[in-house]
């Protein structure tokens, strides 16, 4: 029995490994749409203005 438990260890590690690189390396959506809107607004209040 205690040989099947030091086999298992290793199986249930790579598991978990497994889990944690498929949840660090998930698709992650940024918030890059709104910042980019906001740039764009401030351009173009910069081109009203004249730049000055």
């Amino acid at each position: 029995m205690a040989a099947l438990a030091w086999l298992v260890i290793p199986v249930v590690a790579a598991v978990l490994a497994a889990l944690w690189g498929g949840w660090a390396a998930r698709n992650r959506t940024t918030g890059d749409g709104a910042s980019l809107a906001g740039y764009a607004r401030f351009r173009e209040a910069m081109e009203r203005s004249g730049g000055h």
